[in-house]
């Protein structure tokens, strides 16, 4: 048996770090490529210009225009090339985040992200979630390696919508749960071996994280206040997710995430949001003990994920629709074969049922 454990080669977070990109970055090259939205130069642009102030390096900075597609890569790709740029820097969310991995992928360049918030476990792996243009789920682009340089400036994370922090709660729930299912099985990770017992403990790390300090960092962020329990909800958010689910495995969860993806109500969601629900849909699937979801189910209601397909954004529940969700998340190489026992569409569409009606059952006892 091999196993294999990997991770970004320099991970710095704190509060302001951003002003000293210069100093985690400069080693890479001189002529930097910066993705990221509008409002991300705007609100980041200044920063990095006085960190590199007095330094012999060009900045380009190109808006990202919203969805990571093979198009959208393809074009910030090939102004790269233009530009002669030496190192690619992605500034933003997750879609930001994977479309710079995949350019820098492309071009054969180091990578360098920094994650304005703190939604999902994307920053530090060496995984892009490639969308069509209209946001589906089309497939995973795998990377030869995890990204050079990881900056996560808490102080800017802090001051982000506190949904997003949440959002980011319920895409690291699914990673002490999908790692178990795949130590069971004995699966693959996304790391080229089966998990190691460091990558285990980190995945458990992060649910013990969230426990203690998810409702106190939630309502922290709601002021704008990045207080210990906000550095440690990012740093179990973004590193200990990100090692956790890439070296540990992913299961469910996730796949049943992408089978959403194919109804429309459910596109104004947030991925760690279906995330959390695809949790409770995979414990049902494992038949978990009543304790264990109530502990998963209480944590969603009290920093606010959705565990009703309601609150998916599914006000009318329709038998074909949710069964066209089940077969989406079996298809070939979907994450739900790496389980310990067989899994089918019927399978799927009893756990998203059985898992709708215990979040309905457990919010009017909570």
């Amino acid at each position: 048996m091999i196993r294999a454990i990997i991770g970004p080669g320099k991970y710095v977070q704190g509060n302001g770090v951003l002003k000293h990109i210069k100093e985690h970055t400069l080693k890479l090259g001189s002529s930097f490529f910066v993705i990221a939205s509008e409002n991300g130069i705007k609100r980041t642009r200044p920063i990095i210009e006085e960190s590199f102030a007095g330094e012999k390096v060009k900045l380009i900075f190109e808006p990202f225009n919203g969805e990571c597609s093979e198009n959208e890569i393809n074009r910030l790709k090939n102004l790269a090339k233009e530009h002669g740029s030496e190192v690619i820097v992605g500034i933003g969310g997750g879609k930001v985040l994977d479309t710079a991995k995949a350019v820098a992928y492309y071009l054969s360049l180091p990578v360098v992200i920094v994650p304005t918030v703190a939604s999902t476990d994307a920053p530090c792996s060496a995984l892009s979630v490639i969308y069509t243009d209209e946001g589906v789920f089309s497939k995973y682009l795998f990377l030869p390696k995890n990204p050079d340089v990881v900056l996560v400036d808490t102080g800017m994370i802090a001051k982000a919508p506190a949904r997003l922090l949440v959002a980011g709660m319920g895409d690291a729930l699914a990673t002490y749960f999908e790692a178990r299912a795949c130590m069971r099985s004995n699966a693959k990770a996304l790391s080229g071996g089966q998990s190691t017992k460091a990558a285990m403990a980190l995945a458990e790390l992060c649910y013990r994280t969230l426990l203690e300090d998810g409702l106190k960092a939630k309502l922290a962020v709601e002021k704008k206040a990045c207080t210990p329990a906000v550095e440690n909800v990012v740093e179990a958010n973004t590193y200990l997710s990100g090692i956790g689910f890439e070296s540990g495995g992913l299961a469910a969860a996730h796949a049943i995430h992408n089978g959403f993806t194919v109804l429309h109500e459910c596109h104004q969601m947030y991925h760690g949001e279906k995330v959390a629900f695809g949790t409770i849909a995979q414990l049902v699937l494992e038949n978990s003990p009543m304790d264990e979801l109530e502990e998963v189910i209480g944590f969603c209601l009290d920093v606010g994920l959705p565990v009703t397909l309601e609150e998916l954004g599914i006000k009318e529940v329709k038998e074909e629709d949710i069964r066209k969700v089940a077969e989406a998340s079996c298809a070939e190489g979907e994450t739900i074969h790496n389980m310990p026992f067989k899994v089918t569409p019927e399978d799927v569409y009893n756990a998203i049922m059985g898992a709708d009606a215990l979040g309905k059952a457990l919010k009017k006892l909570m």
